[in-house]
């Protein structure tokens, strides 16, 4: 059996509950390449951002999953920008097929977003970006 390649999901809480549901479910998948610690931090606490470093540092890749809100969602900025500044690996996957999915506003001009199907998003764990 392959390792899997533990990732930590950054999402907009309130409005894209449902793709974290989504992709939760495809990391359960017999040939997923890569597994989910539901490290979500539900209550707003003065240290969340030391708490969300500490779960960013124990994984090894961060899926930044882009709604149609994406772009003024403050804590997945905040966890992009912990993402980079701790040199982790990461990603930046469409949500919606429908289109219309927003880039958090730390994502670097350069940083593509990705369509969200299950062949990509396996290329995109095993670092094909």
């Amino acid at each position: 059996m392959q390792n899997k390649k533990r990732c930590f999901i950054s999402f907009d809480y309130d409005h894209d509950k449902v793709l974290k549901d989504f992709l939760i479910g495809q990391s359960k998948k017999e040939d997923s390449p890569f597994e989910i610690s539901d490290w979500s931090i539900k209550e707003p606490s003065s240290d969340w951002k030391d708490k969300a470093r500490t779960r960013i540092k124990k994984s090894e890749i961060v899926i930044v999953l882009c709604g149609h809100n994406t772009n003024t969602a403050t804590g997945v900025s905040i966890e992009l920008e912990i993402a980079q500044e701790e040199d982790k690996n990461y990603f930046l996957l469409a949500g919606y097929s429908s289109g219309g999915n927003k880039k958090p506003s730390s994502a670097k001009t350069t940083d593509k977003l990705y369509s969200w199907t299950w062949d990509n998003l396996k290329r995109l764990i095993h670092g094909n970006r």
